[in-house]
């Protein structure tokens, strides 16, 4: 990314006072290599109703693609123009299984878009700048800064036709398959 997400997170000191228990560079960051997307985990949540116990860092282990059963996520995506990210998918789909569920969520069938895959959730796409298509098996729709997309765990792709980068936040939560 060309500036690191700063993240500032809030909890308690002993004497229960809410105190800022962190800030600074959000400190997980992944890509898959040139090309790929950059994906910057924010926070993650591993219940229903999400507890707000503890002060400990809650992204620390590898990436998961989709979120934690009945928890949440919070990310900030890059996508690279498809100029440079359609070969990077395909390197993706091509290789093997890293674990991250990001393999199995492949639909390997659209002839669209490489990027076509599907999880278990829902999730709630805020496009912070730039410009990104996002594709159904159906039908796209121009998103550009400011709009929000609720992706309801259906099959999709994300197609950046320009020539920056796209950012996006989400929330990831997870659902009950469709």
């Amino acid at each position: 990314m060309a500036k690191p997400v700063r993240r500032v997170v809030t909890g308690l000191d002993a004497a229960g006072r809410s105190v800022f228990i962190m800030d600074g560079p959000a400190p997980h960051i992944y890509s898959r290599g040139a090309g790929s997307a950059v994906v910057t985990e924010l926070w993650e949540t591993r219940s229903a109703p999400a507890s707000s116990a503890g002060n400990a860092e809650t992204t620390a282990h590898p990436f998961q693609l989709a979120p934690p059963r009945q928890g949440t996520v919070f990310r900030i995506i890059e996508y690279p123009p498809d100029s440079e990210r359609l070969a990077a998918l395909e390197r993706e789909r091509a290789s093997a299984d890293d674990g991250s569920g990001h393999a199995a969520a492949f639909d390997r069938a659209s002839p669209r878009h490489p990027g076509f895959h599907k999880t278990d959730s829902v999730d709630y796409a805020i496009v912070l700048s730039g410009e990104i298509y996002a594709l159904l098996d159906e039908g796209e729709v121009l998103l550009t800064a400011g709009d929000v997309l609720i992706q309801r765990g259906t099959n999709h792709a994300w197609s950046n036709r320009s020539k920056e980068s796209a950012f996006l936040a989400f929330v990831l939560i997870d659902a009950e398959p469709v």
